[in-house]
């Protein structure tokens, strides 16, 4: 069923009144008065609407039922990954939404090989990406994309969270799945994974110094687009959000 969001203020009297960019979407998907289709406020509440009428800059939509958004986990998962080189931040970011995550955040790191100067100026690329993975796959929420700056800072927006895990690829390291097995009951997750070159040492260091779990993903070694996506999905498995 095709799938919208748009502001909760936009419904009124029982009626969806879709504008823009989402109204011309309507006619491209050829949708038809009687159709059904979900709005979705972007806080986790889908509006089950039927087409009503659909003009050139407007579509309307009866409201049918109002409920909560099913695909939304019951952990809100944090993904803060070091910089990668080209294109491989769009597949983390609509993988990593795919999947789950509530809020994905790029940092510069030591073994970081792209260093763009304004990184800034890829924050609205970036959220249409999260914003279409978060269609797609039926999210009630679009998860937030930004830059998190240095390292450092990186660290301390994973202080912030419940369980903050550092995926790290050698050295002394709790297993994963030990780790999540002890905070299953963990409401919000912080996720920090490397960049291609991986982390320097004195970063996991830093890492466990700040309380942060340093964790192995196993003994295969992951691609940087990789290993984020797997540990989201991790994460759901150990807290139920994938029965």
């Amino acid at each position: 069923m095709p799938r919208f969001f748009m502001a909760g203020t936009n419904f009124k009297g029982g009626m969806a009144v879709i504008r823009g960019r989402d109204a011309e979407h309507v006619r491209v998907l050829r949708l038809r008065p009687g159709e059904d289709l979900i709005i979705c406020d972007a806080q986790g509440t889908d509006y089950k609407c039927r087409l009503v009428s659909a003009e050139p800059d407007q579509v309307e939509a009866e409201v049918l039922e109002v409920v909560k958004c099913p695909a939304e986990p019951s952990v809100a998962v944090t993904v803060l990954c070091g910089l990668p080189k080209g294109d491989r931040t769009d597949y983390i970011i609509q993988k990593c939404v795919e999947a789950g995550a509530s809020e994905i955040a790029f940092f510069n790191c030591e073994r970081c090989v792209a260093r763009p100067e304004t990184p800034e100026k890829k924050l609205e690329r970036w959220q249409r990406i999260a914003e279409e993975a978060a269609k797609q796959s039926g999210r009630g929420i679009i998860p937030a994309v930004s830059w998190a700056g240095e390292f450092a800072d990186a660290l301390n927006i994973a202080n912030q969270k419940e369980l903050k895990l550092f995926l790290y690829e050698t050295g002394e390291r709790e297993g994963l799945d030990s780790v999540l097995e002890a905070n299953r009951s963990a409401k919000s997750v912080a996720l920090i994974t490397g960049p291609e070159g991986g982390f320097a040492p004195f970063e996991a260091d830093l890492a466990r110094i700040v309380g942060l779990h340093v964790c192995s993903m196993g003994e295969r070694i992951l691609r940087c687009e990789t290993a984020p996506v797997v540990a989201v999905t991790a994460v759901m498995y150990a807290t139920g959000n994938l029965s």
